[in-house]
């Protein structure tokens, strides 16, 4: 092998490392990290999320004019598959913005991981892909700043404390 061809192949095959890996089936959007079994990171698509089973959760927003349908998997859900302990969970959005979520209320609440909204994927635009729901119709004592301020959108990151 000559020399040029030798560091072609060398260049290419650092290349191919510093590609981040995608699932088969989409783009990573979720990252769950921490108190989880195995204390590895978890990384989940939409499809993954879909795969776990989707409920719905119809309510009104302090973001929407309407009442919205939003589909999604219950937080409880996804805490169970990453066998999730502790009593919170830090959400960080894409744009680094933090909060935290109790992880009682995953089971008190309901809280649904938001994908859909009205029958359509949300993109980045309408605060997806993932966005934290409270059904705050069902609940209304959950009409309020604290609870708002739960209800992270463009979610990427979660950890377990």
């Amino acid at each position: 092998m000559s020399l040029a061809r030798f560091f072609l192949s060398l260049v290419a095959g650092m290349w191919l490392l510093a590609v981040p890996v995608a699932h088969a089936s989409g783009p990573v959007v979720l990252t769950v990290e921490g108190n989880i079994e195995g204390n590895a990171p978890r990384d989940f698509t939409v499809a993954d999320l879909e795969a776990m089973g989707v409920t719905k959760v119809t309510t009104s927003t302090p973001w929407h004019d309407k009442v919205v349908t939003f589909e999604g998997v219950l937080l409880s859900d996804l805490l169970d598959k990453v066998g999730g302990k502790g009593e919170t969970i830090e959400g960080v959005a894409l744009n680094n913005f933090y909060t935290e979520i109790p992880v009682s209320d995953a089971t008190s609440y309901g809280v649904l991981l938001a994908f859909k909204a009205d029958g359509s994927y949300l993109g980045v635009r309408d605060k997806g892909p993932l966005f934290v729901i409270y059904p705050f119709d069902r609940f209304p004592e959950l009409r309020n700043e604290l609870y708002y301020s739960r209800s992270i959108w463009q979610l990427r990151r979660i950890k377990l404390k």
